[in-house]
């Protein structure tokens, strides 16, 4: 299209005007919306200012990412080499599938880990680990490979391999079984069934033969509750418990409205 500019020139007894085309005036436009632009454009920095070129850091930046800090509990396996391996295995599959082990308060747990019931979960999932290694030394000895009941039960924990199974466990047969970090978290899978159900740890753990044993269970219980993340702060939680007030002396001073203590800090005097 074009703007028409030359008849109203010939009108007016002037030259003719060729017509612009208005591709032209979108350019036109356009280089006077730059013009106005590049008066506000901020001025080029001096030559001796850039002294030296900026630093351009590529990549992630230089900086130490934090690790986050997991509660390593005391274990009964603890002289066992590499068995720092089977602590973390165990805590992570109580984190991963132990499906809220942590979150259950077992009717029995004053017998075996008195502050289970006021721990955050991190100390709870330290009770569960430290069991289940007061519970291998029975079973196994601490011996991964341990094979028992003539081919039947295998591992740390001696795990029937059917039942493996049943659990869906990662290891199904008896030579995975022998595998610690394995064995352990199909022991996991087992206990967060059947310890909510059952509602108590000694009647809960009853697929491990050791928990049958009144002896057994007591030389269990003995150790995890010595433990630090078992043992409760006296002195701490009674210095956080408040104080109760003092008795009135009379119905008139109960029926008082209390009186502001004003602060004698500071004063002439004191």
């Amino acid at each position: 299209m074009y703007v028409c500019a030359a008849g109203a020139a010939a009108d007016m007894g002037g030259a003719p005007i060729a017509p612009v085309l208005r591709s032209d005036a979108l350019r036109l436009a356009a280089e006077a919306r730059m013009e106005r632009l590049s008066e506000v454009r901020p001025p080029v920095r001096p030559v001796h200012m850039v002294r030296v070129p900026p630093r351009v850091i590529e990549g992630p930046p230089p900086l130490p990412v934090p690790s986050r800090q997991i509660y390593i509990p005391d274990t009964q396996w603890d002289h066992i080499g590499g068995a720092d391996s089977w602590t973390t295995a165990a805590l992570a599959a109580i984190r991963r599938h132990g499906g809220g082990l942590e979150d259950i308060v077992p009717a029995d747990i004053e017998t075996w880990c008195p502050a289970y019931a006021t721990n955050p979960p991190a100390m709870r999932r330290a009770f569960w680990v430290g069991m289940m290694s007061a519970l291998a030394y029975h079973e196994s000895r601490y011996r991964p490979r341990a094979v028992g009941g003539g081919g039947q039960w295998y591992g740390l924990l001696q795990v029937y391999p059917p039942t493996a199974r049943h659990y869906r466990c990662a290891a199904r047969t008896g030579e995975e079984l022998k595998d610690p970090h394995l064995n352990l978290a199909c022991s996991v899978r087992i206990m967060a069934r059947q310890i909510p159900s059952r509602g108590t740890v000694s009647q809960g753990m009853l697929d491990w033969g050791p928990f049958h044993s009144s002896t057994k269970r007591a030389e269990m219980a003995a150790w995890t509750r010595e433990q630090d993340y078992c043992r409760q702060n006296l002195a701490v939680m009674a210095s956080l418990r408040p104080q109760a007030r003092p008795a009135p002396t009379s119905v008139a001073e109960a029926m008082a409205p209390a009186q502001p203590r004003l602060s004698t800090m500071g004063l002439p005097g004191r």
